[in-house]
This record gives C-alpha cells, structure tokens and sequence, in this order.
C-alpha cells in the first residue's frame, strides 16, 4: 500500500494521538491532531465546546479542519472518535489517504478512559457504550484495521510500516 498521508481513526481512548506522534516520527512526517486543531481554533477545550455551544458546532468546526488538512501531503493526522463516523468525512479521508483503525475493546476504553470531564462523551457509560457500538460498522471501512488491545505502540508502528510501501 503507497501513501503520503495516514489517517488514524477509531474510538476515543484507542491510541491514535500517540500512534501518530510515533509514526510521524518513523517516518518523518508532519503529525497533526484534528481535536487539538479544533481546540486551537476555537481558543476552547473539546469540553468547553461542547459545554458552550453543543456538539454539531463541534462537528462543523471538526469538518472545517478536516477539509483545511485535505492538500498537506507527508502526514500522519489522528482524527477524533467521532470523525470518521460522519459518512462526508469518511469518504473525504478514504479519497485523501490510507485510513487504519486502531480497534479496541469495549473494556480496553473503559480502563483507558477518564471520567474527569476532558471528554464530554465520555461522562454517561451507557450512552459511550451505544455510540462504541453504533460507531463500529464506520470504522470497519478503514482502508487498513491495526488490533490495538495489547500491542504496544511499537509494535503498532511496525504493523503500519510493513503494510506500506516505500
């Protein structure tokens, strides 16, 4: 598989900030984060955001950034839980670059994720866990899935560098 740009797409808490600091790294590409971008935008949390002026300001502000990334080339961008689960965005990432999903259980988010209100998703259980579920058929259309539960992020980066081609 040749690329000149990643996505990293899955569920919150799946590791796809850190992979893509560690990819970028690998390869030296440029890494971005859609949900900091957002932040920075915005001169306001994900929380904050959420809190002030709800979730569809957040996802128009999310497919603004996505569509401003669209022509940088050599780069590896660690999208937010819910960006790809927008059906424009996927076609839009599937089109752009080489999409992989970092999968990981259900229990694996729930250790790996606080409830100290950074994430305002993840604040009622039951309700993260219908949208964990409901958002895992979007993810399956990755071009590429990694099994994240109990690889490290080395080995995930090796995963992702035999898959590609030079």
């Amino acid at each position: 598989m040749r690329a000149d740009k990643i996505y990293l797409v899955g569920f919150m808490g799946a590791g796809k900030s850190t992979l893509a600091d560690a990819l970028g790294v690998r390869l030296g590409w440029r890494v971005e984060d859609i949900d900091t971008l957002v932040e920075r935008r915005e001169r306001l949390t994900v929380a904050e955001i959420f809190a002030r002026w709800g979730e569809p300001h957040f996802r128009a502000v999310e497919r603004a950034v996505l569509t401003d990334l669209l022509p940088t080339r050599y780069v590896v961008i660690a999208t937010g839980g819910g960006t790809y689960a927008d059906g424009d965005n996927r076609s839009l990432i599937n089109r752009d670059g080489i999409s992989i999903w970092l999968d990981v259980s259900w229990k694996q988010v729930i250790e790996r994720l606080p409830t100290d209100g950074r994430r305002p998703l993840a604040a009622d259980r039951s309700e993260m866990e219908r949208l964990f579920d409901a958002r895992q058929a979007a993810y399956r259309h990755a071009h590429m899935r990694l099994d994240a539960e109990r690889a490290s992020t080395a080995e995930l980066v090796e995963r992702v560098l035999d898959r590609l081609e030079p």
